[in-house]
């Protein structure tokens, strides 16, 4: 009952920066947290960030001091702010809910199509 969809996504320089969006509609009142993930080529899908309702976020260890997960205060626009962007960073980015179904978290319930983003050397 809840639908996301990335953007923001491009091609960037080493050491420039992007803001990645995720927008959400449906039921927003089941959403407890939302989260980033990417897809590196060849690799595994990874997780990213997170924010949960409270305000509390947690970064992956390869972009944390790096990358800022936000969320507007009604619930329907997750961000994520990328500074000092490395070739490494290229990837498919995905957005994901943690959402209450039946008054039971439900983790990554939903994600959306994924944004591409491409940093050059």
């Amino acid at each position: 009952q809840v639908q996301l969809v990335e953007s923001g996504g491009g091609l960037a320089q080493g050491g420039g920066s992007l803001r990645l969006s995720c927008g959400a509609s449906g039921n927003i009142a089941s959403i407890n947290g939302m989260k980033w993930f990417r897809q590196r080529p060849g690799k595994q899908r990874e997780f990213v960030a997170i924010i949960e309702r409270g305000g509390n976020t947690k970064y992956a260890d390869s972009v944390k001091g790096r990358f800022f997960i936000s969320e507007d205060a009604d619930w329907t626009t997750s961000y994520l702010q990328m500074y000092r962007l490395e070739p490494e960073d290229t990837a498919v980015y995905y957005c994901s809910t943690n959402v209450y179904i039946n008054g039971r978290l439900n983790v990554n319930a939903y994600w959306g199509q994924g944004t591409q983003v491409t940093v050059s050397s």
